[in-house]
């Protein structure tokens, strides 16, 4: 009301080209422009100063809500196939007849079967919803799902889905896919999120690696330093010496060809002895999932590189 009263103020102080006079007018309904004194049509169009958006959901609402949510590749059908409402009630929202029941009722079936009609979609419906889940049981984000899914369908189109375990090679993709977005999972965490055995998921992650020409990063042992000081309730303070310690390993070289994690224990329990700070190896091995054999033969290379510290 108020843009409506200034654009009519506005239009009012405008003087007409033919008469010289002021009281220039517009008419919503038909977009002219004219004078108000001799009727003198100025413009025909008027452009509209409202929003460019409509809403659908609710007529005259503000959901600036456009084509709806995006496409995804975690959906089996990428979110572009409609979808027959489950509530019984036209577009007025009165409530069907009892036949009209019925044929929606059968024309839901038939829009649910036409949609996985081929094995491989059904295969792809499966893996999804498995995916769903260890989504939320590793804490994953957005974009590390949307590129695991992303890898199983390059899989399933090489056809190396036939006659392997869905769970397996979908696990191992999850992996390639924390590997590639630098997300510090494990083999042992996805494992243990999806009950699957640790050496199923390494064999389909080797398949994966090697027909799908996967170009990994190598894994960041700092990372793992946030994760394992976590668990155990380690300081601040200890954990920032950890981390000098791993870039002055990672400067000489000595962390090339090691696990990752094992060298963040290692530089855990390091930083721990030199910060006078009560944690046993034992503690440190069970955090990072390795041995303690593992730590004291990483902790003996970074021990000699703490002179540059």
């Amino acid at each position: 009301m108020v843009l409506f009263l200034v654009q009519q103020i506005i239009n009012t102080a405008t003087t007409c080209g033919r008469c010289g006079k002021k009281g220039m007018m517009t008419d919503n309904v038909t977009g002219e422009r004219f004078c108000g004194k001799c009727g003198y049509v100025i413009t025909e169009i008027l452009s509209d100063s409202g929003p460019e958006w409509r809403s659908f959901s609710k007529e005259g609402g503000t959901d600036p809500t456009r084509t709806g949510a995006p496409t995804s590749l975690t959906i089996h059908d990428r979110g572009l196939a409609t979808i027959i409402n489950p509530i019984n009630r036209d577009s007025s929202g009165k409530p069907l007849t009892s036949s009209m029941k019925s044929t929606i009722e059968r024309l839901r079936t038939w829009d649910s079967r036409s949609k996985v009609h081929e094995s491989a979609d059904r295969n792809l419906r499966q893996a999804l919803s498995e995916l769903s889940r260890l989504k939320d049981k590793l804490s994953l984000s957005d974009a590390v799902i949307e590129k695991a899914a992303y890898i199983y369908r390059k899989a399933l189109e090489k056809g190396l889905v036939r006659g392997r375990s869905i769970s397996a090679l979908i696990a191992s993709a999850l992996y390639a896919a924390c590997r590639d977005t630098e997300t510090p999972r494990t083999l042992k965490d996805v494992s243990d999120a999806g009950n699957i055995k640790k050496k199923d998921i390494a064999r389909c992650y080797r398949l994966l690696h090697r027909e799908l020409d996967l170009k990994m990063p190598v894994v960041d042992p700092i990372q793992c330093v946030a994760r394992i000081a976590s668990k155990l309730g380690i300081s601040e303070k200890t954990k920032r010496f950890a981390v000098k310690v791993l870039k002055t390993a990672q400067e000489h070289e000595e962390s090339a060809g090691k696990d990752p994690m094992g060298l963040a224990a290692a530089a855990l329990y390091l930083s721990c002895v030199n910060n006078c700070e009560n944690m046993t190896q034992r503690d440190i091995a069970e955090a990072a999932s390795v041995t303690e054999v593992t730590i004291r033969n990483r902790y003996k290379g970074l021990r000699l590189d703490q002179t540059d510290l």
